[in-house]
């Protein structure tokens, strides 16, 4: 990891054991205890920031998001260079 960050955090006996165990079980090694709560992390603050704009949006029509969604999209795509046709796989 790059631009590491050391945290000091606590955890219930039990969360620890059931981590460790879940790492060993998994061919995961001490290291990867770091790379595990990051992900965790990431996945959490996104399943919370998902929450916060659904709960946000709930009194918004369907359409008026879906047309945001389709403008977005659309600005997107006209930034970006045009694609290249994807290659067809040749059988052998």
């Amino acid at each position: 990891m790059e631009d590491s960050i050391r945290w000091t955090i606590k955890v219930s006996r039990g969360t620890d054991i059931s981590l460790r165990s879940y790492l060993a079980q998994h061919g995961m090694k001490k290291g990867d205890l770091s790379k595990f709560v990051e992900e965790a992390v990431r996945w959490r603050v996104l399943d919370k920031t998902v929450a916060e704009v659904r709960e946000r949006n709930a009194n918004v029509p369907d359409e008026e998001i879906e047309a945001a969604i389709d403008e977005a999209l659309a600005a997107v795509r006209a930034e970006r260079p045009a694609e290249m046709p994807a290659k067809r796989l040749r059988k052998k």
